[in-house]
């Protein structure tokens, strides 16, 4: 008869409990970034319907499984799944709530960002730009979601326990996304760190127009005040 071996029945229970939620919430992040995508093109035919302008940007590129890129105007927003699984840090404050404290698991989240680039960089190849995570969208096993960002994408979506995705709610986040890339203008850099540019540099703006260029934001997402709470 076999000794009971606790090792195996720990691995066993993480396999059967941990690992499977983990891979449940990986399957529902994909479909409802799928969504994001379906309902994206959707707004943007709608937009196109009353901007009637073959100058303005207003398309989507499917760059596969993972990611999306939406040229509107002069900016781009890039929609990437991340292929992974994340616990809040443990001193997050959601930690002290009710629905976390009654089930852990529902601490864990899959996560779609938003990023917002010129789009020119990406038209003229200018691999030195700067680009800013301006949302994240965490959705976890009980398909409840809730988004940190900048804007009203810092405010707007933060109910978790009572919040769940469809196609409405989804729409606001691509119109909110959109209205905050558009609003924020590229900003002059500051003369000082522009006066002194090396021959390269000259060279580089002579054939390429390559300069480093961004939308000057002023933040860091990591340490931000409106970080998931």
């Amino acid at each position: 008869m076999e000794e009971k071996n606790t090792v195996r029945e720990g691995i066993i229970d993480l396999l059967l409990n941990k690992a499977a939620m983990k891979q449940d919430i990986a399957d529902y992040s994909e479909k409802v970034f799928d969504r994001f995508k379906v309902v994206m093109l959707d707004e943007l035919e709608t937009l196109k319907k009353t901007v009637d302008d073959t100058r303005v940007r207003m398309k989507l590129e499917d760059k596969g499984k993972h990611e999306f890129r939406v040229s509107i105007g002069s900016d781009v927003l890039v929609f990437q799944l991340h292929r992974n699984v994340f616990k809040l840090p443990d001193e997050n404050p959601l930690w002290k709530t009710p629905y976390l404290e009654e089930n852990g698991a529902n601490g864990f989240f899959g996560m779609i960002n938003i990023y917002n680039f010129l789009a020119e960089s990406f038209e003229q190849n200018r691999i030195n730009d700067a680009g800013y995570l301006i949302g994240r969208v965490y959705l976890n096993h009980e398909e409840k979601f809730i988004v940190e960002g900048k804007g009203q994408l810092g405010f707007l979506f933060r109910d978790l326990e009572n919040s769940k995705m469809n196609d409405d709610i989804a729409r606001h986040i691509l119109q909110v996304s959109m209205a905050f890339a558009l609003e924020f203008d590229l900003v002059t850099p500051p003369y000082k760190t522009v006066q002194e540019i090396s021959v390269r540099q000259i060279q580089m703006i002579s054939s390429d127009l390559q300069v480093a260029t961004g939308k000057r934001l002023g933040f860091k997402f990591s340490s931000d005040e409106n970080a998931v709470y």
